[in-house]
């Protein structure tokens, strides 16, 4: 997606009639997987993040790699956790209702059509419901982070000027494509370098926090 961090929920499993002669459905129990503090991480909540990452890294392709494993979506649960304890600490504005819709669309027409769409839902476990949470979960945390960090920092012209000339025109005049003059592109470079640093100084301050912080992650402990 266009917004960048990821997103949580819990996938509930759909009761399976049992046929005559047919093997029992083994039930799904949910499980912690890891502890924040005062709070866990379930099982369920790791799938569901997997399957909506699947979602939104296929863009409408019925596979696209292998999926997350549990070990790094836990890992992206804990730094959301992060993240979103922190926003909501400072009373940090939710996405509005306009600006999640948006999002949703934007995703749903990275797929051929409408149906592909809902299919690809189903196949991943996934309600529209489920896919509108994750999404106003993803703006929030995108937002609060650019808000924390992107006031610091500065990214001068001398900076735009060495990624244009020494990243872009290599990378147009490999692609066979003409370049485009430096004035043309100069915001577009400036806001990229920007989101690297914030990209940066986001992992840094993760870093310190997981210091802090009491985690306990299936069988490993962290943190304090």
């Amino acid at each position: 997606m266009r917004t960048g961090i990821a997103l949580l929920l819990v996938l509930l499993a759909q009761p399976v009639p049992k046929l005559r002669g047919a093997v029992p459905q083994e039930r799904v129990v949910d499980r912690i997987v890891a502890r924040i503090e005062d709070d866990i991480l379930t099982l369920s909540e790791v799938r569901e993040l997997g399957s909506f990452q699947q979602l939104v890294n296929g863009c409408g392709a019925a596979t696209s790699g292998d999926a997350p494993r549990d070990a790094e979506l836990i890992e992206r649960l804990i730094d959301q956790w992060i993240v979103h304890t922190e926003a909501t600490a400072s009373r940090f504005p939710r996405a509005s209702a306009a600006g999640v819709q948006r999002e949703i669309e934007h995703l749903e027409k990275q797929f051929a059509t409408a149906e592909a769409y809902r299919a690809r839902l189903r196949e991943l476990g996934l309600t529209p419901e489920m896919v509108a949470r994750h999404v106003e979960r993803q703006l929030y945390l995108a937002r609060y982070l650019d808000y924390k960090f992107r006031p610091a920092v500065q990214v001068e012209i001398v900076q735009v000027r060495k990624y244009y000339e020494e990243q872009l025109l290599p990378e147009l005049k490999r692609r066979g494509e003409q370049a485009p003059a430096l004035e043309k592109v100069e915001a577009q470079i400036h806001e990229l370098l920007t989101q690297r640093e914030i990209t940066a100084r986001t992992k840094l301050w993760l870093e310190e926090t997981r210091a802090r912080l009491r985690i306990e992650v299936a069988g490993k402990e962290s943190g304090k």
